[in-house]
């Protein structure tokens, strides 16, 4: 008997709005701000985007690193069932504010449970990050991960 194997991938290299910038805090929200993010339409209904940052001088850390905060995510989310080679795109963003604490999350993916799932993942680390800052200053800080899934036989 063959046991299936489900597969989750999270981009490392895609981290996108990982990046750092000499700026001052960014307070509104244009569209130029967001440039670039996927699901951006999508997002700014069910996030609250008030003064959050994709660049900043030093990025948030979770404690013990990013390692140590993918190894709890992936022990935190559920396996779906899905058909075999069945792919699952998922893009994951949450907002880590200013008191280091993960407070928004949502998840927009081609399959619902599997969005609602991955939100859940989030959900269940109950850690505080280091915040972002800009010129010293704790700054909202949005995260974005794809994610991808399959199930192979």
């Amino acid at each position: 008997m063959k046991k299936a194997i489900f597969l989750y991938v999270l981009c490392v290299s895609c981290f996108v709005f990982a990046q750092k910038k000499n700026s001052a805090i960014t307070t509104d929200n244009s569209n130029s701000v967001f440039s670039g993010i996927p699901d951006y339409e999508i997002i700014k209904t069910k996030l609250d985007l008030k003064q959050v940052v994709t660049k900043a001088d030093s990025l948030p850390e979770f404690p013990g690193g990013m390692n140590a905060f993918k190894r709890k995510y992936f022990e935190n989310i559920e396996t779906l069932d899905l058909k075999n080679n069945e792919k699952v795109d998922t893009h994951l963003y949450f907002i880590v504010e200013k008191n280091g604490y993960v407070r928004n999350v949502t998840a927009v993916a081609n399959n619902k449970k599997h969005a609602e799932a991955a939100e859940i993942g989030v959900r269940r680390i109950f850690a505080r990050w280091k915040p972002a800052k800009i010129n010293g200053q704790a700054v909202r800080y949005l995260f974005y991960f794809p994610l991808t899934g399959k199930k192979y036989n």
